[in-house]
């Protein structure tokens, strides 16, 4: 076997964001794409089942049915096999299923295909953005890990402006090439990824010293200076983390009755509710089904509907840059409370003119216009909110130990949120019209009293401050804590970060 030389310093970072990005991507591209196999002539004349709204609900979110498998099977897979074998593993599995995607000609080979598909995106969806978060440095984490969601629009825009292109295209190739194309994100992030490392802190986690401290100089770009003071700061601070944490740990019973000084639970349950909350805005309810909902609910042509869809994929992709920039700036709490008003407006605004077009079908296609202006405002400020800070949220707020555990939990209840809410849109749309829309208002305006009473702030703290954070400052209602509200890194911190450098490491490490 011929070992690849691996880049160091930026290099390295480039590398792994590019393993982040495209894995992101893929997930993004995978979740646009069957929205126009759905109404291809071909698909439907092959899988005829898929007109009824049940069939189709089910054989579009068998998808997020698998990816909630896969995101459990990475619970155990991240910390015992490390984040870059888990990432290989569901890069094999992906494969597998697009593969039988690509060749079905009867549904139950194309569900396999898409549960197969899935299972292994919810591995890499889970893993990809923990992995990053562990190497980046503290001062742009946040941006590196929006830049891979980011990269999830990218593919998002691609799908739809391919289902667009291949509008006019006869026969199966007009949505198998697309599903097929999939193989090229996982071909890039293969290649990419055998020049990474693993994540130094994982490493660590699990006694391999020497091999961390190696792995994290390639990072830092000084494998010249292993003796390196910051490098050296750097790895006693996280050593003596992950040493209070050993100390701290309780039995998951405590853990479970919250007598856990570290609040693990409480860390994971606010991991996933950020994810939660970003399906429970409605975006599968549109991503999925987006053309079909301009077609029956607004009424447009089947071929302005993927015109407006690429449209909107690309004002989509807009806003992703704008969150790139505000992710820091602004902070999570901001963002996500914006989010919440902004987004549930639009759905009362969009219920409100569908609503008025069916009391005055002679002003349909004004009213019809509003509603498409309000689907495209949406997705805006979607983009610049829920879409981005829940994944760079759940990849920082859990503990060391269980951060692979927690974003796992976390991506899994995106993915089981995502497939009940796609499993019933057909459905809802057919049956409350106007009203599914105002049912997501409700929904959206929730999120704003839960984010600003429990959720604190994590931009510009190290993964490690998160520890100090729970630890001494763990006021249920985070709202009446400044420390814990504010946007700058706390004094607190960074003096609790001198101590544990300070402190000398009784880590047992492995032989």
């Amino acid at each position: 076997m011929v070992c690849l030389p691996l880049p160091s310093g930026k290099w390295q970072l480039v590398c792994l964001t590019l393993v982040n990005s495209v894995s992101m991507a893929h997930f993004g591209y995978d979740q646009g794409i069957f929205a126009g196999a759905l109404i291809s002539t071909d698909f439907l004349e092959i899988f005829p089942e898929t007109k009824d709204p049940g069939i189709s609900g089910i054989t579009s979110s068998c998808f997020s049915l698998g990816a909630f498998f896969g995101c459990l099977a990475s619970f155990s897979l991240g910390d015992r096999l490390g984040r870059k074998q888990s990432i290989y593993i569901g890069l094999a599995v992906n494969v597998v299923g697009i593969i039988l995607q690509i060749t079905a000609y009867h549904l139950p080979h194309m569900i396999v295909g898409r549960l197969i598909n899935g299972f292994g995106m919810g591995i890499t969806s889970s893993v990809c953005p923990v992995f990053m978060a562990e190497v980046s440095p503290s001062q742009i984490r946040g941006k590196l890990v929006v830049l891979g969601s980011l990269c999830n629009t990218v593919g998002f825009c691609l799908a739809n402006w391919m289902s667009y292109a291949l509008f006019d295209t006869n026969g199966p190739f007009q949505w198998r090439f697309p599903l097929a194309f999939q193989l090229v994100f996982s071909v890039i992030v293969l290649v990419f990824l055998s020049f990474t490392v693993d994540s130094p802190r994982w490493l660590l986690l699990r006694g391999r010293f020497e091999e961390g401290r190696v792995t994290l100089a390639r990072l830092r770009g000084t494998m010249q200076d292993l003796d390196d003071q910051n490098l050296n700061d750097d790895i006693k601070s996280i050593q003596q983390a992950l040493e209070q944490e050993k100390i701290a740990r309780v039995s998951p019973v405590d853990a479970i009755l919250c007598r856990d000084p570290l609040h693990t639970i409480r860390r994971l349950l606010l991991s996933c509710g950020t994810q939660f909350m970003q399906q429970f805005s409605g975006v599968n309810a549109l991503g999925y089904y987006f053309p079909t909902v301009l077609i029956e609910s607004v009424g447009v042509s089947s071929s302005y509907a993927r015109l407006l869809a690429a449209v909107n994929a690309s004002l989509y992709l807009g806003a992703a840059f704008v969150c790139l920039i505000l992710i820091d700036i602004a902070g999570r709490r901001k963002l996500m409370m914006y989010g919440s008003i902004a987004m549930g407006s639009c759905y009362l605004v969009a219920a409100t003119t569908l609503r008025e077009a069916k009391l005055h079908p002679e002003q349909k296609t004004a009213f019809g216009k509003v509603t498409v202006a309000m689907f495209f405002l949406y997705y805006f400020c979607y983009g610049t909110s829920f879409a981005k800070v829940p994944w760079v949220y759940n990849s920082e707020i859990n503990s060391f130990g269980w951060r692979t555990r927690g974003a796992a939990a976390a991506t899994a209840t995106n993915w089981m949120s995502g497939f009940i809410i796609v499993q019933f849109t057909k459905t809802g749309v057919d049956n409350l019209r106007w009203g599914f829309y105002l049912l997501f208002a409700g929904f959206c305006w929730s999120f704003l009293p839960v984010v600003f009473l429990f959720y604190p702030e994590t931009s510009r703290r190290t993964l490690e401050d998160m520890d100090e954070m729970f630890k001494h400052h763990n006021n249920l209602l985070v709202f009446r804590d400044k420390i814990l509200t504010q946007q700058s890194r706390p004094q607190a911190f960074i003096d609790a970060e001198q101590e544990r450098i300070a402190e000398p490491s009784t880590l047992v490490q492995e032989s």
